[in-house]
Formats: structure tokens, C-alpha cells, sequence
């Protein structure tokens, strides 16, 4: 029988309140809607807990949802997929290791002076007219390079390239009405790569073609007759292509458990190996983050939980601070519950931060300032902070902590954390214990 002392099963519930950072503003007195929202339970949280201030990457870099992630999580920039790969295993898209996907969408363009222009990003239209257009612009083929429009969810779709292609190219998409639908082109230093070279070739080819399907298309046609904008182009964007990574499970000695919907993040979730638990959105988010609250806690099974809300990004992408305000309140509600059942638990570490912050005015889609962290569980320091918000949090005993930083930071109040220099297996890991071989008497 061995003298060994058996750890304590301690578990992380970790909470992502997407886009929850914000610019201050002048209509709320240089505060965000954060600072201005009530409260009350996440304030409480915060002075139960141990705060501080968090970027995943560095201070100032506006941040996407699935890169922020997937630093979040304690991964290397380079060995991120790309945000399309990441799409495609959400939505159930079969890709083979060597196929590139980018995210595909129709728009309206008009053309000036022999170029393209974004007239509309976002065009509303109905799911019938949708996949009619998408039919006509659904194969392509060219230099060798087999192209596929896949159709996801209204506009939107995603392209699936076959052949000898590569990723490492750029965008298509102008983001910005009236500037021109772009080039592809190769990364900087990739010009003389083939694979690279026939990949902008298809697509530039694909961008011009379908582009001359759908104007001519007779529905279009009737759209306009109509005096509405034809949805006459598409824009690629973002590629992506599978690789190779350790699972979450394996890099960090935790069982994950993703609570999120959207395919962004089931794919990611998938892609790291994350047991997927499906749940579901409804017009009530604060509603829906208790129900994952209850479940984080009565799976114990799971001794890391990841919950996800979009709740608070989707309200800054209204460009209405007042908006983001009273949905942060809201989700506020959910955490009684935290404070009910999760945080009396000695064997819980509850943390709650951001992925990025999303401002609710201005021309950029996402901004770069650091979001508040607390977390709260048997070993953590009390600090003295009692608001839970991008200022307050900043006088926490955390102070600054980025990227992979926050995994470490779970482990260590999970007392999981190694000792570090240890060599416990061939493979360093930064978790106790670790995938050590054991020594067999006569072997």
C-alpha cells in the first residue's frame, strides 16, 4: 500500500463574460458600463476574492474572441488553427488536415473606377434568397484548386479549399462600406511559395467569377427592379487550417467541460478536446448563465468548467453604452447563485474575467484594454477591493496577468501547480502530479 497523501479534488469553474471590457464614455462621465452597471453580487464576488486586471496578449492589441481564447487557455499564437478551421469543426464540416478553410459571406458592391466597393456589410436578407444565390457560386475550380461555398446560416458560409493550397495568405474583406473588395495576396515573406501563389490565383479567379454569377442571376435582377441592393459578391476572410496541438486535458492535467454555444466556440472547445455539453441561448441571458452556474457545480466529474456567455459583446456591437449597461446588470442576477452554492464550497475556485473588451462606440470592432479578474476559492488573497469593474480591479493583489499566465494562476489555487524544475516525466508539464512512470520491482 503506498504512504502517498491523497490530494484534495479541488475544481475550477471558469467564467467568460465575452466582451465584457469597454471603452469609457462620455454620456456615462468617462466610466464604462461596467463602471456604471449595478452590480451587486459581482462586487460582492470581487471583495470575497483576489483581483486584477487581464489581457491575453498585450495591453493595447484589440483582440478576436477565438484567438483571445485560445491564449486564454495557455496556447501558443502559432499553433493557432485559425478562426474558419475553428468555425468548421462547430458547424460539423468535415476538413481533411491538408484543406484550408476561410470564412465566406455575400455582401452588396458597386462597381467604381474598374474596382468593387462595399456598398452594404450586412445586407438583411431572407434564408430562401440566401441559399439560391449560395447554389450558383458553390463549386469553382482553378488551378488546380477545388473551391467550395458551404453554406452555414443566412449570408454567411464557409470555403472549403482542396488541392495543393495554403493558408498563408490575406484577406479579401474591406470590413469598412465603401472602401474596395481586396486582393488575395501571399503573407510577407511567402511570395515564392507554389502552394501559396496557386491558392491567391483560385481565389482572386473565384472572388471575380462569382461576382458575375450573382449579377447576373435573375433574382438579383428582381431585387433591383425592386430598388433593393443586390447581394452580388463575397468576401473571404480569416483562413485556416488544422494543427497539431496537446489537448487541454493533457497540457494542463485538468478533465475540461465547455458550457458555450455558437460554432466558434463549440469548435474550439472540440478542437482542444473539451468534453462539449450542448446548452442553449434564449432571450434571457442571465437566465441562461445561472443554468450553466448550477451545472458547472453538479458536474463534478468535470474538475475544469468553462462557461461562456456572448451576452455582453453582442450588446457593444450595438454601439449603444446605455444597452451594454443594462445587460451587464442583468447577468449580475445570475450570480447569486455563485455566491449561494459555489463560493461556500472549499473545494470550488471560481474566477470570472473577459476574453477582450468590446467597445459600445467608436469605428473599431473589438478594443484593446485589459478586463477585471477576480478569482475566488479556499487559497486566495482578499485584497481589499469591493467593485468589480476595469478600475477597481486594477488596485487588486493580481495586478497585471496576461496570456497563459491565467492557467498557472488556476492551477497554483488549485494546489495542482509543480514545483518548477522538477522532472517527473520526459515531457515537462506544470501540473502534480504529473504522468510519471513508475518503477517495478524486477522489471
Amino acid at each position: 500500500m503506498g504512504t502517498g497523501k491523497a490530494l484534495t479534488l479541488r475544481r475550477c469553474i471558469l467564467v467568460i463574460l465575452d466582451g465584457l471590457g469597454d471603452h469609457g464614455h462620455t454620456m456615462l462621465q468617462g466610466r464604462t458600463p461596467l463602471m456604471a452597471a449595478p452590480t451587486p453580487n459581482l462586487d460582492r464576488l470581487a471583495a470575497l476574492g483576489m483581483n486584477g486586471l487581464y489581457h491575453a496578449y498585450l495591453q493595447g492589441v484589440a483582440l478576436p474572441s477565438e484567438i483571445a481564447h485560445f491564449l486564454m487557455f495557455g496556447y501558443n499564437l502559432a499553433d493557432f488553427p485559425g478562426r474558419s478551421y475553428l468555425e468548421a469543426l462547430g458547424a460539423n464540416i468535415t476538413l481533411a488536415d491538408n484543406d484550408v478553410a476561410l470564412l465566406g459571406r455575400l455582401f452588396c458592391v458597386q462597381e467604381e473606377a474598374g474596382q468593387l466597393i462595399l456598398t452594404v456589410e450586412d445586407p438583411q436578407v431572407d434564408d430562401d434568397t440566401c441559399l439560391t444565390l449560395h447554389r450558383e457560386i458553390q463549386h469553382f475550380q482553378a488551378h488546380g484548386v477545388e473551391v467550395e461555398f458551404i453554406p452555414t446560416k443566412s449570408i454567411q458560409g464557409l470555403v472549403r479549399l482542396r488541392g495543393q493550397v495554403s493558408p498563408d495568405i490575406t484577406d479579401s474583406n474591406p470590413i469598412q462600406e465603401g472602401r474596395p473588395l481586396m486582393q488575395v495576396l501571399p503573407l510577407a515573406g511567402r511570395e515564392a511559395d507554389l502552394a501559396v501563389q496557386r491558392t491567391c490565383r483560385a481565389l482572386n479567379d473565384y472572388l471575380l467569377w462569382s461576382h458575375r454569377v450573382l449579377s447576373q442571376h435573375p433574382l438579383n435582377r428582381r431585387r433591383q427592379a425592386l430598388g433593393l441592393l443586390p447581394l452580388n459578391a463575397i468576401r473571404l476572410q480569416r483562413p485556416g487550417r488544422y494543427k497539431p496541438i496537446p489537448p487541454f486535458a493533457e497540457k494542463w492535467g485538468l478533465q475540461p467541460l465547455a458550457l458555450a454555444t455558437g460554432p466558434l466556440y463549440r469548435g474550439l472547445s472540440r478542437y482542444l478536446g473539451m468534453t462539449l455539453l450542448p446548452v442553449t441561448d434564449s432571450a434571457h441571458p442571465e437566465v441562461d448563465l445561472r443554468k450553466r452556474l448550477e451545472l458547472a457545480r453538479k458536474l463534478a466529474d468535470f474538475d475544469f468548467v468553462y462557461i461562456h456567455t456572448k451576452a455582453p459583446d453582442e450588446a457593444a456591437h450595438t454601439k449603444d453604452p446605455r444597452h451594454k449597461q443594462r445587460l451587464i446588470a442583468r447577468l449580475d442576477r445570475a450570480f447569486t447563485y455563485a455566491l449561494q452554492a459555489i463560493v461556500p464550497d472549499p473545494n470550488l475556485l471560481l474566477v470570472i474575467t473577459a476574453d477582450h473588451s468590446t467597445n459600445s462606440a467608436g469605428a473599431m470592432i473589438h478594443s484593446g484594454e485589459t478586463v477585471p479578474l477576480t478569482m475566488v476559492g479556499a487559497f486566495t488573497r482578499r485584497d481589499g477591493v469591493n467593485r468589480f469593474d476595469e478600475v477597481s480591479c486594477a488596485s487588486g493583489a493580481f495586478s497585471l496577468v496576461r496570456g497563459a499566465e491565467l492557467m498557472y494562476l488556476i492551477l497554483n489555487f488549485l494546489d495542482r501547480g509543480k514545483l518548477f524544475g522538477l522532472r517527473d516525466a520526459p515531457v515537462d508539464q506544470p501540473y502534480t502530479p504529473g504522468p510519471a512512470t513508475p518503477l517495478l520491482k524486477g522489471g
